[in-house]
């Protein structure tokens, strides 16, 4: 019987071939990438020796173009940065100009705010589990996590009139009160949601291919992802249970019991199961919030800030111009400067936002989880294979309109 083979020993260099690289251009174009990436790859064999992420293939100037419209008309510009999390892009820039404003939003407002947010994730995270096991070979699970995407798709459209991209996050609150029977249609989502992720945990669990392609694949401790700056699932698969929906409330999450799911080595599989377990404690945030959702106005009374009224407009003559002169002139905002952070789907998502008492932002600038993750992905996969490249990009979840912006 033969003696077997250490792997080990295979990733190790040898002699001469040490010093002959093959440069490998990986992307931007490759099927198996998030986005529009490009990674620089030094290959010794099959063995990863370094990588170069270059980024900047989908820059479109969002942060400027902020800059250059009024406070109220830069929300949906914002919103399309993080395409997954635009209800995060929004509550972060609206965040930021409520605390500048000194804006009190009404409770029923955050809640909203939260289930939305909440709902979001879940999104977030299915996109990524269906394109992730997509690029590890298991295919149907794509379209067991688009199923349950459509249904909160759907929702988004019954509450604010879009499927992505719906500015319904506002300046003091949100645009409107939810329709009668979206409550009920949340509630029908939550209460199969459980079973739908044990489905998934069924289907990927014991797909042996999968878990040795997850399983003590490129960890990466908690100390070297701290100095990275490295937030999110990424940090909590390390162990580490930093969660600003815990350790800063915000929106009103300190009225909700939740856990913060950690994992322990830090490898592929923990960032895999992280996430999963992260749906399902967002489904309990959401039944929790629609449980206590309280009555009252969705926005603030602040008529300088807030438009009137839309069923005013066709009966008052004051309502319709202060609607006018908001939409196109904007408010004014106090000067000063301030970050406003909150706990995205990939991680810390934050927006700066300096005012110089004008109706426009002197600067806007975002922190955005993805641009700051990527940098693990060098540490992660040095000296992996270079299949365990394509499985760590995957579990990085990237989305390149954040990086780029």
């Amino acid at each position: 019987m033969e003696d077997s083979v250490d792997l080990a020993e295979l990733k190790q260099p040898v002699g001469e071939l040490d010093s002959e690289l093959l440069t490998l251009n990986m992307g931007p174009h490759h099927p198996a990438t998030h986005g529009v990436l490009r990674l620089l790859v030094q290959l010794d064999g099959e063995i990863v020796r370094d990588i170069k992420p270059i980024i900047g293939y989908v820059h479109t100037g969002i942060e400027k173009t902020a800059e250059d419209k009024s406070y109220w008309k830069a929300i949906p510009v914002v919103e399309r940065m993080d395409y997954l999390s635009y209800f995060f892009n929004a509550y972060a820039y609206c965040g930021a100009v409520e605390t500048l404003l000194d804006l009190e939003v009404p409770k029923r407002a955050q809640y909203l705010r939260v289930i939305h947010m909440e709902l979001n994730r879940i999104m977030s995270h299915l996109v990524w589990l269906g394109t992730s096991a997509l690029d590890l070979g298991a295919m149907s699970m794509f379209w067991y996590c688009f199923r349950e995407r459509e249904k909160i798709l759907d929702l988004f459209e019954q509450s604010t009139g879009q499927r992505m991209h719906t500015r319904y996050f506002q300046v003091g609150g949100v645009m409107e009160d939810v329709p009668d029977g979206w409550i009920e249609n949340v509630r029908k989502f939550t209460a199969d949601m459980p079973e739908r992720v044990r489905q998934y945990r069924a289907l990927l669990n014991k797909n042996e291919i999968l878990l040795q392609r997850l399983k003590g694949v490129c960890p990466l401790d908690e100390e070297t992802l701290f100095g990275l700056g490295v937030t999110g699932p990424l940090l909590r698969a390390a162990g580490n249970p930093w969660d600003l929906r815990k350790a800063m409330p915000y929106s009103s999450y300190e009225d909700f019991d939740f856990q913060i799911p950690v994992g322990t080595e830090g490898d592929n599989y923990d960032r895999y199961m992280v996430r999963v377990q992260e749906m399902l404690e967002s489904v309990k945030i959401i039944d929790q919030a629609l449980d206590k959702l309280p009555d009252g106005p969705v926005i603030t009374d602040n008529r300088k800030v807030a438009l009137p009224p839309r069923h005013e407009l066709a009966t008052s003559m004051e309502a319709l111009i202060h609607h006018f002169k908001l939409v196109t002139e904007g408010f004014r905002v106090p000067p000063g400067e301030v970050y406003h952070p909150c706990e995205a789907p990939r991680g810390e998502l934050a927006c700066f936002v300096r005012s110089d008492g004008s109706s426009k932002p002197a600067r806007v600038h975002m922190r955005d989880p993805s641009f700051v993750n990527l940098q693990a992905t060098a540490p992660m996969c040095k000296d992996a294979y270079i299949a365990d490249l394509i499985a760590t990009l995957a579990m990085l979840d990237p989305v390149l309109g954040g990086i780029d912006r």
